[in-house]
């Protein structure tokens, strides 16, 4: 391991690993913890991989059969004990980090675009959208197409809020006399 940054040995790489697994708000793919782990220059990734698979072999750190990555409670304690070994130039960079990646994971959790065929030969898209209160859209369309219904699928997630506060407005606004 070269000394370019502030994590100097295995175990810091341990502290750090830790550190972010104890903050990010689900379990999480290798390349993520990987990704997340990257805000010191000096980390090697043959000594991450190792000290990853060393923590889940010590009960720090459970891996599902899906790949991800989850803190136990034993890693949790430990976290606590030794995040202030850090150094506070790496908990920054890593809380900045973590805030970025913990609100894809939230948006990720609360926009959700699927369609689905049905047995006449059309499709069904269903739209969500949730916020930290609950459920504010639960929309489910018909569409001719299976590349309508992905097209409708892929808006959505793109921009969900738009299509709420369109449909808002129409609800909403004032009936033309007639």
């Amino acid at each position: 391991m070269t000394a370019r940054g502030f994590i100097q040995d295995k175990l810091e790489i341990k502290f750090l690993i830790l550190y972010l697994a104890a903050r990010v708000i689900e379990p999480v793919p290798f390349d993520t913890v990987w990704d997340l782990t990257l805000c010191d220059d000096a980390i090697d990734y043959f000594d991450f991989s190792e000290c990853l698979r060393d923590l889940v072999d010590t009960g720090h750190l459970t891996l599902s059969e899906d790949g991800l990555y989850a803190i136990t409670e034993k890693g949790l304690r430990n976290s606590k004990i030794c995040e202030s070994s850090l150094a506070y130039s790496v908990r920054l960079r890593c809380d900045k980090n973590l805030e970025a990646w913990n609100r894809k994971l939230r948006r990720k959790n609360q926009v959700k675009a699927s369609y689905a065929p049905r047995p006449n030969g059309t499709y069904t898209v269903k739209l969500d959208l949730e916020d930290d209160m609950g459920e504010l859209l639960h929309l489910r369309l018909m569409a001719p197409r299976e590349d309508m219904a992905k097209a409708m699928a892929d808006r959505f997630q793109k921009s969900p809020e738009r299509l709420y506060s369109a449909i808002l407005g129409l609800l909403l606004q004032d009936e033309e006399p007639s």
